[in-house]
């Protein structure tokens, strides 16, 4: 059974305020673990889409860099290169939108690395003899570091339900090879009836593969299965209809994320920050309404395990449209996001079995 460590956001004191617990919650959940020879540590991130402000913010993210610092670690900031059209699909623009969205210092003292190059073609091929891929292809920056820590705003996802530590590794650890892989099976369909023409999704599709007239129109020779346009819709007007294409791309993110974490998980911890829980992701540049109030932030060595805990605290947390002990994601996207945590599990990722230890009891 995995520990999982958990803070509420709430304090009344300057000695235990939030930057506080979140390095208590990394001091309880690293064991006391410490780096050697100034090892480097990318601290795997999602800098958030230019336009929205519900990403995790920097401040917040403050407290683990000065953390791994005290600990004899050399952080940096990293992500990976976007497949579809917007503010961060190359390193460029992807440093820049950082940078708007205030990763810089004195903020946060670690410096931006953009870990599969200015095109998204830097990459290690990493064996992990899944169920779909003997090698999957992980941005080159995240291979060379000694450790990876997923620090992830915990969310709803159109395609996997939620996303978690396992979709901040697996999707986010890969290079735009990487991810076409994960997305190769994926189809969208548009639901002409809901449709509305606003061609929100031609704007944003990678590929050129929409065309809008009085309806989207897919051409698949062209369409990669990002699944972007179904995330953009303003209507809910495109689905993925194929529930094995649903499940498929959940096993595939696992897999990836086994590959970007072997045989770096003896110091690496994770954080979950289960705060701003909206119904999509942090690509779209716009907020929706949070599903559940700010929960907390919960951290462990095992990322399976944490995802499991923080599906759970939103499962039980009541919201202003949902009831406690409901699905929310399943409610929302008619997706069951726990395959991906059945499926990590299965290959050796992690367990889902934990235990919660509030490190203010």
């Amino acid at each position: 059974m995995s520990k999982v460590y958990f803070t509420d956001l709430v304090s009344d004191s300057k000695d235990d305020n939030f930057s506080s617990r979140v390095k208590r919650l990394y001091n309880e959940a690293s064991d006391g673990v410490a780096f050697e020879d100034n090892e480097l540590v990318a601290l795997k991130l999602h800098f958030g889409e230019k336009g929205i402000d519900t990403f995790l913010r920097p401040v917040r993210v403050a407290p683990i860099v000065e953390s791994v610092k005290d600990s004899g670690g050399k952080p940096f900031l990293a992500d990976s290169n976007t497949l579809y059209k917007g503010s961060r699909s190359n390193a460029v623009d992807h440093h820049m939108t950082a940078q708007e969205n205030g990763w810089v210092r004195p903020v946060i003292d670690a410096p931006v690395v953009i870990a599969d190059g200015l095109h998204g073609n830097e990459f290690y091929s990493v064996e992990v003899d899944g169920k779909h891929f003997d090698e999957v292809k992980i941005g080159a920056a995240f291979y060379q570091a000694e450790q990876i820590f997923a620090v992830s705003h915990f969310k709803g996802h159109g395609m996997t339900g939620f996303g978690g530590a396992l979709k901040n590794l697996g999707m986010g650890c890969a290079s735009r090879a990487g991810k076409l892989m994960q997305h190769y099976d994926v189809k969208p369909e548009v639901n002409i009836d809901e449709c509305i023409g606003c061609g929100e999704c031609e704007i944003w599709c990678p590929e050129n593969a929409i065309e809008v007239e009085e309806y989207a129109e897919i051409d698949y020779d062209e369409c990669i299965g990002c699944g972007e346009c179904r995330i953009v819709c303003p209507e809910g007007a495109i689905e993925v209809k194929d529930s094995s294409s649903e499940e498929g791309i959940q096993e595939k993110i696992a897999e990836f994320a086994y590959g970007a974490l072997k045989e770096r998980q003896q110091k690496a911890v994770h954080f979950n920050y289960v705060m701003d829980v909206t119904p999509e992701c942090d690509c779209p540049p716009w907020r929706k309404e949070p599903m559940v109030p700010d929960i907390g932030v919960v951290a462990s060595k095992d990322p399976v395990a944490l995802d499991q805990a923080s599906f759970d605290l939103v499962k039980e947390a009541e919201g202003e449209d949902y009831k406690g002990d409901e699905d929310k994601f399943l409610a929302e996207h008619d997706v069951d996001g726990t395959h991906q945590l059945r499926h990590a599990e299965e290959i050796g990722l992690g367990e889902r079995e934990y235990e919660v230890i509030d490190i203010n009891e």
